[in-house]
């Protein structure tokens, strides 16, 4: 498990008043469809931050799958990929030691106190990054969110590691400062 993430559990029974088993029981008694339900229900009826009702959400349903095989699942087919994905986490932990890794079952959300980042396979042959960085306007490269809607102001496609270049640090690094 991510050291982040495990830090993030450990801090749970303090942060949230309850332990994360406890917040399991409470989501399994409500069984919610949709991931963003069971957030909106943490946040409004406990008080839960966003960062944690993801994280306890997120954990709740994907209980009997590693991070491991979510990932793994992720890159089926798509193994060229894998090198631009371990940059990225390579280069988003060296950010701060709040960086939380989230992956998910189609996507790798990258949190500080809020969702800064979002890793997704688009294709065989390229990674979306998707970024939320408010009142930052679009280049070439740094395009709007697109499929990513409202969970990301932007997209960077990247189809070789060397992608992750400097310019790309600055805007995740940029991101990863307005995540606050």
């Amino acid at each position: 498990m991510d050291k982040a993430l495990q830090t993030m559990i450990n801090n749970m029974p303090e942060k949230t008043g309850k332990s994360l088993e406890e917040w399991k029981k409470i989501l399994k008694a409500k069984a919610f469809a949709k991931h963003s339900e069971g957030v909106k229900y943490l946040k409004g009826e406990h008080g839960v931050t966003h960062g944690f009702a993801n994280t306890i959400v997120t954990l709740s349903k994907e209980e009997n799958t590693s991070d491991y095989d979510l990932v793994t699942n992720q890159y089926k087919g798509k193994e060229a990929l894998i090198p631009i994905y371990e940059q990225l986490l390579k280069t988003v932990k060296k950010l701060g030691s709040d960086v939380i890794i989230t992956p998910k079952k189609t996507t790798v959300s990258i949190i500080r106190k809020k969702q800064f980042a979002l890793i997704k396979p688009a294709t065989k042959t390229r990674i979306d990054l998707g970024l939320k960085i408010k009142d930052k306007g679009t280049t070439d490269r740094l395009e709007n969110s697109g499929p990513f809607g409202t969970m990301c102001t932007h997209r960077v496609r990247l189809s070789d590691a060397k992608e992750v270049d400097k310019e790309l640090i600055a805007w995740l690094t940029e991101a990863y400062q307005k995540a606050t």
